[in-house]
């Protein structure tokens, strides 16, 4: 974990040190831990597997009969109207 003083005191040094052993830094200010960095990579993977389980639980949906075609522009206009 790397403290915000750290940070200002080390800069992107202390990120890369913290992402080499750990997969990720971890960042604290006042003890208490505020943000995660990622190498873009690991990000990336973690982007699309939270799209696959959007995607899957949209199936799911559909499946149950939870959808609606919207087939004419008047019908998305009147759908986005009522969100």
């Amino acid at each position: 974990m790397i403290t915000a003083n750290d940070l200002k005191v080390k800069g992107i040094k202390a990120i890369e040190q913290d992402i080499k052993e750990n997969d990720e830094a971890i960042i604290s200010f006042r003890g208490i831990p505020q943000y995660i960095v990622l190498d873009f990579k690991k990000y990336d993977r973690l982007m699309a597997l939270e799209l696959d389980e959007v995607y899957l639980e949209t199936m799911q949906e559909i499946k149950k009969g939870n959808s609606k075609t919207i087939a004419t522009d008047e019908e998305l206009r009147e759908h986005l109207e009522g969100l």
